[in-house]
């Protein structure tokens, strides 16, 4: 599939918004947060704008996004349509949560569990976006939806604890969040990775058009003269060895480095630790981008068997 931009930051920049705000719900919940209104204002600012601006991005590459308001209505059938309603629910209780922790020094628990599980709730209809569309075999398996919920939770992880660590008041941090995490990620992109050249599973010109029986299947004339739409946005092609310097930098830079430097951060002192951190968070953003590129990239619909390519 063709990595458009503005769905790689809108995968990347709302999952971590919303694992921060499942943590700060979670976190409050439990009775660990202090209700100090300066620290609520910067996780809130932070949370809060990386989901909204990740869902506005994810709007830019649309036709016409100006109606995107009635993909809402299609919530009995479609995930796209879900994930939307539970965004746009998730700031209700995140915005109660919210004015009791700021304007009133409250921190009230109930909603921010329910606050907690909306969020993690929209990450996993995100994902389900993507896992359940059959013809794409890259993102219809088993690895997606975990493969998104410990990316997100490698990403929340880190924002939390350095916003913990950086707090005008003592907050819990959550440096085992963000390792196990990042540990998971790695683990579950490898074996996902693994499971893409495999080629498990995957549709061939045979099994398209049921003629396997009869023996190999080849293409007499491709259906146009120049390159159309669909050979643009579903089958985007990126050579091998390119693949494989991307997967590097993902597994690297997004959870290898960042584990090394948050595992520092928690021995250290607060002023190295948050430096460290914010290393660590850097790193991870250029490892998730990385990611969520490749993700799109190495996606092939099977609509490209008739294009040419020996399976999808």
């Amino acid at each position: 599939m063709h990595p458009g931009f503005s769905v790689i930051l809108f995968t990347s920049a709302s999952g971590g918004g919303y694992a921060m705000l499942a943590l700060l719900g979670l976190f409050g919940w439990t009775g660990a947060l202090h209700p100090d209104a300066a620290s609520g204002w910067i996780a809130f600012v932070w949370c809060l704008g990386m989901i909204a601006g990740g869902l506005v991005s994810s709007t830019l590459h649309l036709g016409r996004p100006e109606r995107a308001w009635r993909a809402f209505s299609q919530w009995r059938s479609s995930w796209l349509s879900r994930e939307g309603v539970l965004a746009v629910f998730t700031f209700v209780p995140a915005g109660l949560y919210a004015i009791g922790w700021l304007f009133l020094g409250e921190v009230w628990g109930w909603w921010g569990l329910l606050a907690a599980l909306a969020a993690i709730a929209t990450i996993c209809a995100t994902a389900m976006i993507y896992a359940s569309l059959k013809p794409i075999r890259a993102w219809n398996n088993g690895w997606t939806l975990p493969g998104y919920l410990a990316m997100a939770l490698a990403s929340g992880g880190l924002w939390l604890t350095l916003w913990a660590e950086a707090a005008p008041v003592s907050q819990p941090r959550a440096y085992d969040f963000a390792l196990i995490g990042l540990g998971l990620a790695a683990f579950l992109k490898q074996r996902y990775w693994r499971f893409l050249d495999a080629g498990a599973h995957a549709a061939t010109a045979e099994s398209a058009t049921g003629l396997g029986r009869i023996g190999r299947v080849r293409m007499l004339a491709a259906p146009h003269t120049e390159e159309n739409y669909l050979q643009k946005e579903m089958g985007f092609r990126i050579a091998r060895k390119h693949a494989e310097k991307l997967r590097a930098i993902a597994l690297i830079a997004g959870f290898g480095v960042p584990a090394l430097l948050a595992l520092l951060a928690w021995l250290l002192p607060d002023i190295i630790a948050i430096i460290l951190l914010v290393l660590a968070v850097l790193s991870n953003a250029l490892g998730t981008l990385t990611e969520r590129w490749l993700f799109f990239a190495e996606a092939k619909h099977t609509v490209t068997l008739y294009y040419g390519a020996e399976r999808a």
